[in-house]
Formats: structure tokens, sequence, C-alpha cells
């Protein structure tokens, strides 16, 4: 049975604001808690009015110390917008102060159009650096866990604090180019199929053909990541997931805008609702068992260990009912803590 976790990334539904996008996330990490899901990780994106998951490493702390088994984690810091001291610290911070429940993943885009990027960036040559095998070693020796080159600059500065670990690195890519690096770096894998689905396959099954054990990780651990909408009927999800569709034509246009609701996606699709749902590789959309099958399917055929559902949906409790079905249809033992206790109390 293979591992199944959540990605999260604040999505803004249409007359509904940010800051409520965010307090969202939390309830929907603690639902995927009591649920029984294995990790719950924040993506870091910029000036999109579309998710509203700025700050990975805020909201952590948050859903940490809000949930009480599941790991959290980034998926990701784009590393590059980024010094890899800041980051060492704020994850060892984190991993004090949440031991064996973080997980740091990084990324090697910027998350964000060409102008935002340059303001995040430590510096405006940093905009056409292509260094991450290099950032991601100083971040690495940064943390105590590999060292650093002979007279390199930094070979005294250490991240603090000094006894907490590094949490487990990911790296995340939607091409071949992250499955290598982290390959050939021994560390785990994780593959955006909701952007680039037609890769996913052959990336999964390149990384773990060309692992290199290390001392961070012995064996390849490989995540497909998907955006997933289920719902009790096929056509149902498939209306579910038109405001995604519609929003995402919109971001490729350049005019990113909170998920419109069911009503207005489909009107502006010029589909009827009763129409026959279509298939769809940027989205798996369906009923449980349609949902399963598909998943199943491409897990065998990329040799992924582990599924990382994204469902982005304009209403809340539509996407909190999206995780309960998957949560059923892969079969997940729920949670028998305080939190599931009180939300039994609450739905009875």
């Amino acid at each position: 049975m293979p591992k199944v976790s959540v990605l999260d990334l604040s999505p803004v539904a249409a007359g509904s604001s940010e800051g409520q996008a965010l307090r969202d996330t939390i309830e929907h990490a603690r639902h995927a808690d009591r649920l029984g899901f294995t990790r719950f990780w924040l993506a870091e994106h910029h000036g999109g009015a579309m998710v509203a998951s700025s700050s990975p490493e805020l909201m952590i702390g948050q859903v940490a110390a809000a949930t009480e088994r599941i790991r959290v984690g980034s998926g990701g810091v784009m590393l590059p917008n980024h010094s890899p001291l800041r980051v060492a610290e704020q994850f060892k911070v984190l991993s004090a102060l949440f031991p064996d429940r973080i997980d740091l993943g990084i990324g090697r885009a910027p998350g964000t159009d060409q102008m935002t990027a340059m303001a995040l960036r430590r510096s405006r040559e940093a905009m056409t650096a292509d260094d991450l095998p290099e950032q991601l070693g100083e971040l690495l020796a940064f943390a105590g866990v590999r060292p650093w080159p002979e007279n390199h600059p930094f070979r005294h500065v250490r991240a603090a604090p000094f006894e907490a670990p590094l949490p487990p690195i990911t790296l995340l890519g939607s091409s071949d180019y992250s499955a290598q690096l982290a390959a050939k770096a021994g560390l785990g894998f994780a593959f955006a199929a909701h952007i680039s689905p037609e890769f996913a396959v052959d990336a999964l099954r390149m990384y773990r053909e060309s692992f290199e054990p290390s001392e961070l990780l012995d064996e390849p651990s490989a995540i497909l990541a998907h955006a997933v909408i289920v719902a009790d009927s096929d056509e149902r999800a498939w209306e579910l997931a038109a405001p995604a569709r519609v929003a995402f034509r919109r971001l490729r246009s350049g005019a990113p805008m909170p998920l419109p609701s069911v009503e207005d996606a489909l009107a502006e699709e010029g589909e009827r609702a009763e129409g026959a749902p279509r298939r769809s590789d940027r989205m798996i959309t369906g009923a449980p068992a349609m949902v399963r099958e598909r998943l199943d399917e491409l897990l065998t055929l990329s040799g992924a260990d582990e599924l990382m559902a994204m469902t982005n949906v304009h209403a809340f409790e539509d996407r909190m009912r999206s995780l309960e079905l998957l949560a059923e249809a892969f079969h997940l033992e729920p949670s028998d803590g305080p939190q599931a206790a009180a939300g039994a109390a609450a739905s009875s």
C-alpha cells in the first residue's frame, strides 16, 4: 500500500480572501491528520491571486502546532529565492520545535513571475545564475551534513540551533533535471505531475534507476505529486474541477485570479453541467474507484513510493470531502488521538 500525502497551496476562492485561504489550510491539515495521511506539505508561490502560499516556513510551524501526528514540510522552498544559511536555520528551528515531523522540500523554479523573482532574489545577478547544486551543497554544509570544500569562506559558519538536525531533504521538479540531481546527491525526489504530467513516469523511473546511496538516504524515496479531485460521482468531480481548469488557463494567459465558482467556471468553459466527463492528464478526477484505478496505474508505471495529492476547488467543504473520499479509496487508517475524538464529537 503506497503512502498518501497532501500538497496544499492555500487556494483563494472568488468572494473570499487570502487570509481565509491560509486559515482554511490549517483546518485542512487537521483533517488530513485525523484521516491518516502521511505528510502535509506547503508550497511557495508569490504574487499570484490564485494561491496565498507565499511563506511555507511560517505555515509549517502553524500547521505542525495544530496537528499531532502528520509530517509537515515544504513543497517546496524555492532555494534560488533564499540564502542557504537562512533556509538551514529556519528548518533547524522547526526541527527543534517539532522533532521527527518536519520535511524540507526544495525547488529550483522561482515560483512567480520574473519581476517578482527579481524583487525576491538575494541579488540581481542571481536572476541569471543556475547554481542549484552549489546552493544545495552550501545548505548541507551549513547544517553539518557534508564538509565544506577546503578554503571555502563559509567553512566556519554554522547554522543555529546547532544541535537540531536538518530535516530530510526532497528535491522537487517537473523535468528530469532535478531527478538527476536528486539521484546523484542521494536525496529524495518529488515530481510535480500536475505541471508536466507527460514527463512524470520517465523522470521518476530515471531517479530510481540512477539513485546513489548517501549518508542521508540508503535507498530512493520517490513521490508522485498530482492534482486530484474526488467526489461521489465522476460527473460531479469533473464539475468541481472546472474552477481549477479555468484558473490555470487564466494563469497561462498572464491574468491569475481567484478560483471562480463552479457555476461561473462551467459557464466560462461553455460546458453544460450534465455533459459527459472527459479525461484529463493534468488533473485526476472522479469517484473514489476511478481515481484509485488511475493513480495506482501511475504509481506502478513510475515506481513512486508515495502519492501526494493537491486539490484546488472553489468551496472548502468540497476540498474536505475530496480528502475524505481519497482516504477511503486508499484505505487509510484514521487517527485515534484527541483530535480525532474531537472531530467525531463535532460531527455527531
